[in-house]
Parts: C-alpha cells; sequence; structure tokens
C-alpha cells in the first residue's frame, strides 16, 4: 500500500531534540510528597529525576507551581513568576533545574495564558476599578443584558459548567458589570487585544527562560482571542457537553497565530545564543487535523498535542485513520506529530481501553494499554507521557464525593467528566497508603485518598518484575533512542488482516498491532525485539503489539533476539 512519510531525523537541525523526544508530565502535586503534608512539591520532584532518567525519557513537562488559591489546582495563577510555598521556593526550582540539566532532562514548564486567577493583582484591580479603566481592559468585562443588566452580555457556557460570565458587585455595593471565565468563577479570561497582556507575558517567559528551563506547555493554546463583539453563540451548549468542544466564536481565532509567532521569535532568540533551541508545546483543541497544522507552521508553535490519538475508538481502521490524517497534515508543515494517549484530563489509558464493565477485571484493559503504547512509541513524531502510565494505573473510580476537589464537580455536581481519578498520589513503595508518596512523617494523609489496590502497581514491584509495564516502557524508550528506524522519520503500512495494523519505520522496523481478540499471523517471522504480551513466533496474539527487523524489500527474515 501507499505509504506516508515526513522530514527524516537527518533534515531536522542537529539541536533539535524535541522532534522526537518523549517527554514525562509530571503533575507536581501527586508525584512525590518530600515534606509529609500528603502534597507532592519541587523537591520531590527532583529526588523522583534519577528514576526518570533510568526509565529513559528525554524530558518532564511540569503541571502549574505558580502561587495559587488552587481552585483548579494551579491552573488559576495569582502570580506567574514564583512558586506557591506549597510547592517550594524559587531556590528549590533552580536547583531542579541544575539536576534535570546534569541528567540530561529537559525541563518544561506548563504556562498559562487564557486565563489567570480571580486572586492576582490585575483582576482585583479591575474590580476595584471603573467601567471603562485600564485595569478592566486586560479582562473581558461588559454590561449586562435585560432590565436593569441582570443577564449575561451573551449565552455562552463556561466549559467547567454554568455560564461563561459573573456579574461583579461595584465598591458601593450596586450590582455592576459582568465578566468572562470559560472555566470558573476564579479563572477570568485575560482579553488577548489589550497589548498590556502580550508584554507582560513575554516578560514572563523571559523570567523562566533565564532560569534555564527548556520551553513551555501551553495550557488552552487555541484560545486567548474571543469575537470582539462577543456575539451569542449558535450552540451555547457546546462547551458545556465536553471539555474538547470548539465555541468558534471564543477559541481558535486567526489573532491568536500572531502570539505564537512572537512567542516564538523570544524562544529563537535564546536558542541563538547558546544553541539550545526552547521549545513551545501547544493544547490545541481544534476540529481538524489541517487546522491543526496552522499551529505547527515553520514560525509558530514547535508542536502541538495531537488528541485524536487519545479520542479514537480501539479499532484499527480508527487508528491508521488518525494516523494518516496526522500525518500528511501535520508532519506536512515541517513539524512532527505529537503523540499522546493520557495526561492530567483523561480517564487513564487502562480503564478507559478496558471498555464495558467487567472487561477490565478480565485484564483486556491492560493487555490493549501496554499495546497502544508500543504503537505510540513506534510512530514518527513525538510522545508524552503521563505519569503512572508506566506503572499500568487504572483510573480510581469510587473516590467518595467528600473528597472531590475537581471544580467540573462543583460546578455541576456530576461525576461524568471528573478528573481526579487519574491525579491520586502515585504509588511508589510498600502495602498500605501512602506507599512512599509522603517521604516525611509517617502517616501523612496524601491529598487524595490511595485504594489498597494501589500496591500492585508501585513503583518497587514494577521495578522487580521484568514482565511489568515499567519494564515495557522502559525497553520500549531504550530502542527507541537506539534504533534509527524509529522517532522521527518515515512510515509506510503493510497489508495486514482485518483489525491488525502493521507497518514498516524506516529501512526495516515493524511494528503491527493486533486490536482483535483472536490470534493471527504475524507479518514477520522470528522473535520479537519487544512485545507487549507474549508472542510466539509467527503468531500475534490479540491485543497485542510488538516490533521486528525487517529488510526494505518486503521479506519476512527472522529478527534477532535482543
Amino acid at each position: 500500500m501507499a505509504g506516508t512519510g515526513h522530514l527524516s531525523r537527518a533534515a531536522a537541525a542537529p539541536d533539535a531534540w524535541w522532534r522526537d523526544a518523549v517527554i514525562y508530565q509530571v503533575y507536581v502535586r501527586s508525584f512525590l510528597d518530600s515534606t509529609g503534608d500528603g502534597i507532592g512539591d519541587l523537591a520531590g520532584v527532583r529526588a523522583g529525576l534519577p528514576y526518570l532518567r533510568k526509565l529513559g525519557v528525554d524530558g518532564i513537562w511540569l503541571s502549574p507551581f505558580y502561587p495559587s488559591p488552587q481552585h483548579d489546582h494551579g491552573y488559576d495563577v495569582a502570580d506567574y513568576c514564583d512558586v506557591d510555598p506549597v510547592y517550594g521556593d524559587l531556590d528549590e526550582f533552580d536547583r531542579l533545574t541544575a539536576d534535570a540539566r546534569r541528567l540530561g532532562l529537559k525541563l518544561l514548564l506548563d504556562i498559562v495564558p487564557n486565563h489567570c486567577s480571580s486572586a492576582h493583582p490585575w483582576f482585583r484591580e479591575a474590580l476595584a476599578a471603573p467601567a471603562g479603566s485600564p485595569a478592566r481592559a486586560r479582562f473581558h468585562f461588559a454590561p449586562g443584558r435585560g432590565p436593569g443588566g441582570d443577564e449575561p452580555p451573551n449565552n455562552w457556557r463556561a466549559m467547567f459548567g454554568g455560564p461563561a460570565w459573573t456579574r461583579t458587585t461595584e465598591p458601593d455595593g450596586t450590582p455592576g458589570e459582568w465578566y468572562l471565565h470559560l472555566f470558573t468563577p476564579e479563572q477570568p479570561d485575560l482579553n488577548w487585544r489589550d497589548p498590556a497582556v502580550g508584554d507582560t507575558f513575554e516578560s514572563v517567559l523571559r523570567f523562566w527562560l533565564d532560569r534555564g528551563v527548556d520551553g513551555f506547555r501551553i495550557d488552552v493554546a487555541a484560545g486567548l482571542f474571543k469575537h470582539p463583539e462577543l456575539p451569542d453563540s449558535d450552540d451555547p451548549e457546546a462547551d458545556e457537553r465536553s471539555r474538547d468542544s470548539v465555541n468558534p466564536l471564543a477559541w481558535n481565532q486567526p489573532e491568536v497565530h500572531d502570539v505564537w509567532r512572537r512567542w516564538r521569535r523570544v524562544c529563537d532568540e535564546y536558542a541563538a545564543l547558546d544553541g539550545r533551541e526552547r521549545l513551545l508545546v501547544g493544547e490545541v483543541s481544534v476540529p481538524t487535523a489541517r487546522e491543526h497544522a496552522e499551529y505547527v507552521r515553520p514560525d509558530e508553535l514547535h508542536q502541538a498535542f495531537f488528541f485524536d490519538l487519545l479520542s479514537a475508538p480501539w479499532d484499527a481502521a480508527a487508528f491508521r485513520s488518525v494516523i494518516d490524517e496526522a500525518v500528511r497534515d501535520i508532519a506536512g508543515t515541517g513539524s512532527t506529530v505529537t503523540w499522546v494517549l493520557n495526561n492530567h484530563d483523561q480517564v487513564r489509558t487502562v480503564t478507559r481501553y478496558a471498555g464495558e464493565p467487567g472487561v477490565e477485571g478480565s485484564g483486556l484493559g491492560a493487555a490493549r494499554a501496554r499495546a497502544a503504547a508500543l504503537l505510540m512509541l513506534a510512530l514518527p513524531g513525538a510522545a508524552y507521557v503521563y505519569q503512572g502510565e508506566e506503572l499500568g494505573l487504572p483510573e480510581v473510580l469510587d473516590l467518595p464525593d467528600e473528597v472531590l476537589t475537581d471544580p467540573i464537580f462543583r460546578r455541576t455536581g456530576s461525576r461524568k467528566h471528573i478528573r481526579d481519578g487519574c491525579r491520586v498520589p502515585l504509588p511508589w513503595s510498600g502495602h498500605a497508603s501512602p506507599f512512599g508518596f509522603s517521604q516525611g512523617a509517617a502517616g501523612a494523609r496524601p491529598w487524595l485518598p490511595q485504594p489498597e489496590w494501589f500496591a500492585e502497581h508501585a513503583t518497587d514491584r514494577a521495578l522487580a518484575d521484568t514482565r511489568s509495564f515499567w519494564h515495557l516502557y522502559r525497553d520500549g524508550l531504550q530502542l527507541r533512542h537506539s534504533l534509527p528506524q524509529l522517532g522521527d522519520g518515515t512510515l509506510r503500512w503493510l497489508d495486514a488482516p482485518p483489525q491488525v495494523l502493521a507497518m514498516v519505520r524506516g529501512d526495516g522496523l515493524v511494528c503491527a498491532v493486533n486490536f482483535g481478540t483472536d490470534p493471527v499471523p504475524a507479518p514477520v517471522t522470528g522473535t520479537p525485539l519487544l512485545s507487549s504480551g507474549p508472542c510466539p513466533d509467527g503468531v500475534l496474539p490479540g491485543a497485542t503489539a510488538a516490533w521486528w527487523t525487517a529488510d526494505h524489500t518486503g521479506e519476512r527474515p527472522a529478527a534477532p533476539s535482543l
């Protein structure tokens, strides 16, 4: 079959480390607690760096650790140039940066430019200022509609539930203007049409780049600009139905690309000084891969997360369609596709692939998650792995209502889209909570309770069991680093039975995935270099992925063992 490909590894600049990097997402609050207060911190991340180096990732992305009231656990930022005391301080951040550099790990920060905290000095100033003031111009303030201005300025809904507008109270106690918040009232949207906003964020970038970071993950990168007239939406419920919906009046406005060109110039300026390329990777939620590709043009973001693989059903045709579209439209810009199967906002992969109730208990969810991991690591481009996925952690589905912290639950009263279940602190060792997560005072209670069954997934057990998820990821990452066929490069599909995907990478590495339940003939004879489960010679079992070596002629030689 005709193949699809993109720029080869040789075509990338020597310092373009990001093109095929595998980055590990650290949700700081839940990674490792160094103080015993039940909350992860920067010192805990620093203590865990050797573990991540041993796993074999190329770098880490840190969730927000800035001063914040924690209404959305740091995605409501009160100060973009400091560290919240619960996570440490700037001196601890500098030690983390130095240790990451020493271990050869890139360090990315999460930056939140679409909105800030209602506790940010700018917003407090805006609330105290009169309508039409420069302080209010940094946000979206507008008079209400209807008698007395009692109705919101438009019919937009917030992505975390409820209306996207909250009315202010003036200093004299009378009802005032309304302000826009596409997530929660504690996260007012910034108005990027005000030049002060763009100038300030350039200063924020430079503050952290001067401290040695290697780049930024950009929250809500398709947001920022809203339609200047703030008209009613034709589908006001869209954002509330799904966090991934796109309100075309509030997302993906053309002016947003000027911001990313400006940020790219800043990063390129630093790279020109020392030859170390800084990365911009965006959280881009847009309807099509073609629109996605507009964000990774040569003068904009280096990468943007491609979420379609994460959202694809467990089906060979669906996966192939998503991969083809990404390689054609995104890699065609000269960037590389940035693959993800999980993050801090999504149900964990093992549980997501388990499907209907009762399937997870059969082990099918875990088998599919292992196969998907090998497929992702074999695809051309970069990949991001959320913490705990290398342990095969399932979602914690039975957290009591009283411990839930997700603002989606607080806003809607529904557990349907809550994210706490994938954010439970990691298990490191032992047989009871806190499973080594808290390193300080004995008996510290993690900020979210860990179930007893976390013991089965603890890191110490995973490292001791060569059949574990951890060893699968580690072995896949080692091969990815050592084999020139993997990472950035070409992809060519092979003919395969229904519910099987088989592809050739570069000049002779074959990856095949059996999405079905019945075994099929393997596309290559011989023992696989690596497989997600038991894989006899000549057979590819159901819910299994494997890698083999093969020559470019399409013959089926036996593959050597590692």
